[in-house]
Parts: structure tokens; C-alpha cells; sequence
């Protein structure tokens, strides 16, 4: 072996030696920042859950989502192989939890990831939004009543929430991507006009909102079985104080707010109170009943648009003035009453007509 050889083969292991002594420092400086970077085993959760679109389910067949349940390696996986489903929803506050979840452990614990997982849903949000400025209770599952603009369970009005808290860069949200301040900003005002457009007019006269509208008419449509279409005031009330949340309100907004403020006066029931009751004389053990209370004032879940008539529905689809006419499943398993309207009425409402120097 030449003498020139054997000085390369020399050079060559010192150079293998440094090579494997720099990698191995970067791979403790790798590991260290690894390590570093804090979780929050809910937020985890809430990265394997949500879809390839930017949304997240409410339920995996017919399986509730638990983001504190710790999963098994091979439920992982299968979540994670659960990407691209189509169940991505607004519906009993799934998406919007999950984006502002996301953004608190962001704040928390400065992991990027929790930060990006919330600006993909908040694009999600915009992605879903219809042209007629309605949310959809899915999207992009357009079955059945998924697509029409759903006010229920106040899915569109949780998404103009935080899309408003995104535009104003409030409530924590001054952290997520510049570029998604104005087409918030823009989705919001869109939003707005579809509220506007949907308050039902009754001989005139502005009333309130139904919980499904078609989303091609914007006319009010049904749901499922037992929700048939009728002016419903739980939902009245969202859509109210999100519109008493605009700064300097138009006379189209301020007209709207009083004028459901009034329908909702309008309808009130006192004297009664709503409880769900245990009574083993019943098939499901339980049931529904109105209990006679002067004390009381409460508000019924639907009311007939035309008439203000209190009706209720069982899964047959046929429409009850009466409670007791539906069958006892029904009657035990929905809040076919509520006070739902009492704050709004009795503090907020009184405070926004001050805030705004509205006299009547």
C-alpha cells in the first residue's frame, strides 16, 4: 500500500469519526428541542381526530368522540386511516370546540402544531360557508337535511362567533395567520346578511328563526322526524345576541333585534315550569311533563309560524298542540321547553338598548 493511501484511509476515518460525533450532537439537540416542546393529551387527541379537510366528527359511527380517553397504538392508527371520512361537522359544537380548544394550548404550551391544526379548521369554516352566507350543519356530506343553513343547536351561529373573534383578532385569536383576518371579516358580513334575510315575516311584521332553511330557497325546511318546521326560540336567542355584539348596528340590524325581542315577549308561557320526571309507569322510566308554577315563565321549542301556537312532534312526523299526544320516548327525550330567553330579555337586551342609546 502506497504511502499516499494509506494518509487518505487515515483522513477518511477521521472524517467518519467527526461526521458520527456532529451527528450525534445534532441528534441530542434534536431530541432535547423534542422534548422541550410541551403537549396537552386532549389537544393530541384532537390532531388524530380531524379530518384531511380541516373539520372534525362529532361521533365515529355511532361512538361519541372522548378526547380525554387515551388510545391504544392500533385505535390511533385507525383514526388517523380515518382522514379522509366524510363526517366532518358544525353539529353539537363539534369543530368549533375542538378550534378553540386548539388555540387556549397553543397559548399554553407553544406547541406550533395545536396552531396549525386550528388555522386548518378555521379554514374549514370558510370552506363551508354557502354562497348565501349560511352554514351547513355538515360539510361536505350534502345528504339528506346536512346541507341546509342550520341555525340548530346553534351550529351557524358558533362558526360566526369565532370567525368574528378571528376578524376582530380577540379572545386569543390575534395568534393565528394574518391572512385569515379578512376573509373572516368578509365571511361574517355574509353571514349577517343570511341572518337578516331569514327572520320570518308574519303578515309584515319581522317574528324570529326557524332551526333549518333550505339552502338553495332559503325557505324554512324540516329535519329530522320530530323537528318540523316552526319558529323556534332557543335558536331566536343566539342568533339575538350575536347581532347585539355589532358595534354601531344598522337600522336593518337594530330592527331585527327588536323585533324578535318583541315575538319572543309575545310568546312566553308563565305559570308553568318544564321537568323531566322519573315515572316507572312509562316505557323509558321517565318522562316529560309541564308542573303548574306562578312563579315561573318558560318558552316552548317550536311554535306554528301564523298562529304563535305551541306544537310538538313525535317520530311519525305528525303535529301535536298537545305534549301528552306524543309518544312518551319523545315527550322523555327532548327540551320541547326552556328559559332560554330570560337573561336576554331581563339584562341583555336592556344593557344593548343603553350601549347603543336606543329609547323607546
Amino acid at each position: 500500500m502506497s504511502k499516499r493511501m494509506g494518509y487518505n484511509k487515515q483522513i477518511g476515518k477521521v472524517i467518519i469519526v467527526i461526521a458520527s460525533a456532529v451527528l450525534m450532537q445534532q441528534s441530542a439537540a434534536w431530541a432535547q428541542t423534542a422534548s422541550s416542546v410541551k403537549t396537552d393529551p386532549v389537544a393530541e387527541n384532537m390532531l388524530l381526530y380531524q379530518r384531511a379537510i380541516g373539520g372534525w366528527p362529532k361521533a365515529v359511527g355511532n361512538i361519541k368522540v372522548d378526547y380525554h380517553k387515551t388510545l391504544p397504538a392500533p385505535d390511533r392508527m385507525a383514526t388517523q386511516e380515518d382522514a379522509y371520512r366524510n363526517d366532518a361537522t358544525l353539529d353539537n359544537d363539534a369543530t368549533n370546540k375542538e378550534i378553540n380548544y386548539l388555540v387556549k394550548a397553543y397559548h399554553e404550551t407553544q406547541n406550533g402544531a395545536y396552531l396549525k391544526s386550528a388555522e386548518k379548521g378555521i379554514r374549514y369554516l370558510l370552506k363551508a360557508q354557502e354562497p348565501n352566507g349560511g352554514w351547513p350543519q355538515f360539510y361536505p356530506d350534502t345528504s339528506i337535511y346536512r346541507a341546509y343553513v342550520t341555525f340548530n343547536d346553534n351550529a351557524m351561529m358558533n362558526a360566526m362567533n369565532l370567525l368574528n373573534q378571528v376578524a376582530q383578532r380577540t379572545g386569543g385569536f390575534e395568534v393565528v395567520d394574518a391572512k385569515l383576518v379578512e376573509p373572516s371579516a368578509k365571511a361574517v358580513n355574509r353571514g349577517i346578511q343570511c341572518i337578516l334575510k331569514t327572520q320570518v315575516k308574519v303578515k309584515g311584521k319581522l317574528t324570529a328563526w326557524c332551526q333549518q332553511y333550505n339552502n338553495h330557497t332559503l325557505q324554512p325546511a324540516a329535519a329530522r322526524k320530530f323537528e318540523l318546521v316552526g319558529l323556534t326560540a332557543a335558536e331566536t336567542v343566539g342568533i339575538v345576541r350575536f347581532l347585539m355584539q355589532i358595534p354601531t348596528p344598522s337600522p336593518q340590524i337594530q330592527t331585527a333585534i327588536e323585533s324578535a325581542v318583541a315575538w319572543l315577549n309575545q310568546v312566553k308561557i308563565t305559570g308553568y315550569r318544564f321537568e323531566h320526571i322519573q315515572d316507572a309507569s312509562q316505557p323509558t322510566g321517565r318522562d316529560g311533563v309541564l308542573v303548574p308554577d306562578a312563579n315561573a315563565i318558560i318558552w316552548a321549542r317550536y311554535y306554528e309560524i301564523g298562529s304563535n301556537k305551541p306544537f310538538f312532534s313525535g317520530r311519525n312526523s305528525e303535529l301535536k298542540y298537545n305534549l301528552t299526544e306524543i309518544e312518551n320516548e319523545r315527550r322523555a327525550g327532548y327540551a320541547w321547553y326552556g328559559t332560554w330567553p330570560q337573561q336576554l330579555l331581563e339584562k341583555d337586551y336592556p344593557e344593548w338598548l343603553k350601549r347603543n342609546n336606543i329609547h323607546h
